[in-house]
């Protein structure tokens, strides 16, 4: 049936393309541009009765519209030009004209690269950053800072443009959590600072969680809702995790590559050593990717700081200077939010990238919106309002129903083109390039009429970009797939012979039975919200208390 439909669209193309006498004559006239408008209107009429087509005979029944500005129609085919999330790809970094395949943590532990800034400078600035993270100098370490401050013009720009935003908030979390403040230059190795990263383990967002730790670290993961995209809520779950990691090894340079690999590598690194103490020892026995995520760890830390020292000036970018959040209560859309304060789409997306398709869900339970600071008195006085309107065309059943079964792409995050419009373009020429509809396009962009201007950008997304394509992985990044199944499983309920070691007290406290091969850290992951940290507290454990088969342990679920 596709195959027809595609003869039928290119015979027809081949009928309206081909002029007649008379139009043969118009052109030797010199109308030419009134015939190319002429031409792309017809081809503009043929790809929507295309796209009907299309709806009516391949997808099996038509969909259901309210009126022309508000069809929802079903996911088209997927473009083959699109932008690799793999690769690490911003929104701001397509504002800027940037590649999604110009920044990936760069493997320089074969090369020697050279710089005129001798060895001595290094060093002497590395320690006046009196980092409580210590920070050693070797060759290792000193291609990485050449490698970020010489070799990424451009790049490193754009991550300090970010920086300015994204650190100070970062920042903050660690020193709640009594937690170095440096672990903030993780999220530069780990995303490059895209909020919107997707690795090719499935690991999402700046701080790259895969879904077992993601869950376990209390990030809610649905149809409509994935917190691991919200920078916030993550780093907030990487800080616990780290936190974990660090009363592990006792040694932030072991917490921080355990992020990558996990810690089952990591203690295979340590006892493969001989007991090994620190990231150097175990240098040689951890993954090869996760040797370089150490000293990318310092060079990202070393830029931070030292950039103007390179010359280096950070990428002017239009993040908002103040952010006001809202506790939301009912279901919400973006594009009643849009429509009624004039705040962009884009702008609501950026700063909420964890509503996967401009919904908040708020009928089940509270969520935040963010939206910046000089649209609050907007929002404030119209909000009774916004609740209300075209909620019937916002909360289609049908797209509804589309969410739910996966089969529509989501706009807030996934593999996706954005297209800048050229002259002459239309979006029906722009669907047929891309091999999707024009009302498709329309949607995901919250446009209301036909009319596309020179210089804008469009998204284009596919079917790839569904929340149902993600595979679950076992490991906290992207690198670490093989790890975390060796560690435990996350899920809240437990085997029978684990069932059997764990009784229910009241109060909501669970006393666990210590098994033979139980380890704390294990223990803690076989219940969804519990951390290492929390069973130390609650026990009034040390990181060196052994436990023993028979052993007692008090816990309580989130």
């Amino acid at each position: 049936m596709k195959h027809l439909l595609r003869i039928f669209l290119v015979s027809s193309i081949i009928f309206v393309v081909c002029p007649s006498a008379s139009q043969a004559q118009i052109l030797r006239r010199g109308r030419y541009q009134d015939s190319v408008q002429m031409l792309k209107s017809r081809l503009d009429s043929l790809q929507a009765a295309y796209d009907e087509l299309y709806r009516i005979t391949v997808e099996g029944q038509p969909i259901e519209m309210t009126d022309d500005d508000d069809e929802f129609s079903v996911d088209e085919p997927f473009a083959d030009e699109v932008h690799n999330t793999d690769s690490l790809l911003s929104i701001w970094y397509v504002e800027h004209d940037m590649s999604g395949t110009d920044f990936e943590l760069p493997n320089v532990d074969d090369i020697v690269l050279v710089s005129d800034i001798p060895d001595s400078v290094f060093i002497e600035r590395l320690n006046k950053m009196n980092s409580f993270i210590k920070i050693p100098y070797n060759p290792i370490i000193r291609n990485y800072i050449v490698q970020y401050t010489q070799k990424m013009p451009g790049k490193i720009e754009n991550i300090l443009g970010l920086a300015r935003y994204w650190m100070p908030q970062f920042e903050d979390i660690f020193m709640e959590y009594d937690l170095p403040q440096e672990l903030k230059a993780m999220a530069v190795i780990e995303s490059a600072l895209n909020s919107r990263a997707v690795s090719r383990a499935k690991a999402k967002g700046m701080w790259q969680f895969i879904a077992t730790t993601a869950r376990h670290y209390n990030l809610e993961m649905t149809s409509y809702v994935d917190e691991r995209f919200d920078p916030i809520k993550s780093c907030r779950a990487a800080a616990q995790y780290l936190r974990d990691a660090y009363d592990i090894f006792g040694d932030w340079s072991l917490a921080i590559a355990s992020y990558n690999c996990g810690s089952g590598n990591v203690n295979k690194a340590i006892r493969r050593s001989g007991g090994g103490k620190d990231f150097w020892d175990v240098y040689n026995y951890l993954p090869r990717e996760t040797r370089g995520y150490v000293p990318a760890f310092v060079a990202a830390l070393y830029v931070l700081n030292y950039y103007p020292e390179h010359n280096i000036v950070p990428a002017q970018l239009s993040m908002p200077a103040h952010v006001d959040t809202f506790m939301i209560n009912r279901n919400l859309h973006f594009g009643q939010i849009s429509e009624n304060i004039g705040l962009s789409m884009e702008e609501l997306r950026d700063l909420n990238p964890q509503y996967l398709y401009d919904i908040i869900p708020a009928d089940s339970h509270e969520y935040i919106l963010r939206i910046p600071y000089n649209y609050t008195i907007a929002y404030v006085d119209k909000e009774k309002d916004i609740y209300g309107y075209k909620d019937s065309v916002y909360f289609n059943t049908v797209k509804l129903k589309q969410i739910q079964n996966g089969t529509v792409a989501s706009t807030g995050s996934g593999s996706y083109t954005t297209y800048r419009v050229k002259s002459g373009d239309t979006l029906g020429g722009i669907a047929r390039r891309y091999g999707t509809t024009v009302n498709n396009i329309k949607s995901w962009n919250n446009l209301r009429s036909n009319t596309i201007r020179v210089g804008q950008r469009l998204r284009i997304y596919g079917k790839g970009s569904s929340p149902s394509a993600s595979a679950s992985s076992t490991s906290s990044s992207s690198s670490s797939a093989s790890t975390a199944s060796a560690s435990a499983s996350t899920s809240s309920s437990t085997t029978s012979a684990q069932s059997k070691a764990i009784t229910t007290n009241s109060g909501g406290y669970v006393t666990y039975t210590v098994k033979k091969g139980d380890t704390l850290w294990a223990i803690a992951n076989q219940f969804d919200g519990v951390t290492l940290h929390d069973i130390l507290t609650l026990n009034g454990f040390t990181k060196n208390t052994k436990i023993y088969p028979g052993m007692k342990i008090k816990i309580k679920p989130q």
